[in-house]
């Protein structure tokens, strides 16, 4: 028996277009002093990335795909990264040969290191209502005369779609400029493209831009209402005020949810018209009856999915508010100046109310992927026994 331990050096979230390593280790468990230990050989180890691709059939029309088919794939001595998974493969690396013809002796290991860049051309990994993009790293060895094993390691990957133009030329750093770096460490650090994203990611998310809003029903203005930004990454607070001195109706209720949207592009639509999926991540509720102002502060998941756009899926990102109104003016209750005992105000046993509700988009973009590994579910590690 051989033991097989895949791990990533450096957690289980990347961004597309970071450098993955992985750490593969084969071990014969076996001790030298048992009387039944014998060396232990594989005929040879790859490793490759693949995105695995599922579709809800009740919401989503794929186009048939043909019946041809490699005649080897039925084999079990044929390497097939996605072999024996639900969906389809819509993309995947070229396989790089780890060694060929190991030999372990009892109690012996050996570690190889695999790396490679995280395609960029791919989607995010994405688990919605109806589509899934699954990343996994397939380790694939056999021994001599015996079928193929697979070993999957799955793991996160965050694509940067949506970004605003720089407002910089491409050839001028992002962050500020050290004049204390020699040329030659400038010149290295221009040739880290993950870091330049990130220094991208940040100054983009960290512009403040307030924007006001005047929230108004069929019966007048109910609130006017700010936020500071539009565009978030991952783990970032929304925050926004309401001030209500300024309007004319009055309001009960609010609430504020943090919602994405899951739409699938119309030519694979199961049906004509299908409803939008809308998935909630957060919700503020806060009764504000003789309110002046009020704020709510709502966390963006480091789990969940920024927003991005397929062929075959799009995902957006909007802050969801419903207002519970009153149809009539409503006093607030009076305290005489010179009173001195406590007074209780009671509410109306009945208020007649009108409801409604608004949309505000927002963007939702990546953050650092060693952040996002801290919340992940994956812990970027895997074995199996052959």
């Amino acid at each position: 028996m051989i033991e097989v331990v895949a791990s990533m050096a450096r957690g289980p979230v990347f961004l597309a277009g970071e450098l993955m390593e992985s750490l593969i280790t084969f071990t014969n468990p076996m001790s030298h002093l048992s009387t039944s230990a014998s060396c232990e050989m594989l005929a040879w180890a790859s490793a490759q990335i693949h995105c695995q691709f599922h579709a809800s059939e009740n919401r989503v029309a794929l186009p048939a795909q043909g019946n041809k088919q490699d005649v080897q794939a039925e084999s079990n001595t044929v390497l097939i990264p996605n072999r024996g998974e639900r969906g389809q493969c819509v993309l995947d690396t070229p396989p790089k040969i780890l060694f060929c013809d190991l030999r372990l002796d009892p109690g012996e290991s050996k570690t190889y290191s695999y790396s490679e860049i995280v395609p960029v051309d791919g989607p995010p990994s994405f688990r919605g209502q109806a589509v899934k993009y699954v990343y996994k790293l397939t380790i694939g060895c056999q021994r001599v005369n015996s079928p193929i094993k697979l070993l999957r390691v799955p793991f996160r990957v965050l694509v940067l779609q949506g970004m605003p133009e720089p407002p910089f030329p491409q050839d001028e750093e992002v962050s500020p400029s050290n004049p204390f770096l020699e040329e030659e460490e400038a010149s290295r650090r221009d040739a880290r493209p993950l870091e330049r994203a990130l220094d991208m990611l940040m100054v983009t998310t960290s512009r403040r831009c307030p924007q006001m809003f005047n929230i108004t029903n069929v019966r007048g203005k109910v609130a006017k209402f700010c936020i500071f930004k539009m565009v978030y990454r991952l783990g970032e607070d929304i925050i926004g005020t309401f001030n209500f001195s300024e309007g004319d109706i009055p309001c009960l209720q609010y609430s504020v949810s943090l919602q994405n949207e899951e739409e699938i592009q119309q030519q694979y639509q199961r049906r004509p018209g299908q409803v939008i999926s809308v998935t909630g991540h957060g919700r503020h509720m806060e009764s504000c009856l003789h309110t002046a102002s009020s704020h709510f502060s709502l966390p963006v998941p480091l789990n969940v999915t920024p927003g991005f756009s397929t062929d075959i899926v799009m995902l957006r990102w909007r802050l969801h508010f419903e207002f519970v109104t009153a149809r009539e003016p409503m006093e607030p209750p009076t305290v005489l100046q010179n009173q001195s005992e406590v007074t209780v105000w009671a509410g109306a046993e009945h208020v007649d109310v009108d409801t409604f509700s608004w949309d505000l988009p927002i963007k939702v973009l990546p953050t650092n992927p060693a952040l996002a590994s801290y919340m992940s579910h994956f812990t970027g590690t895997n074995s199996i026994s052959i």
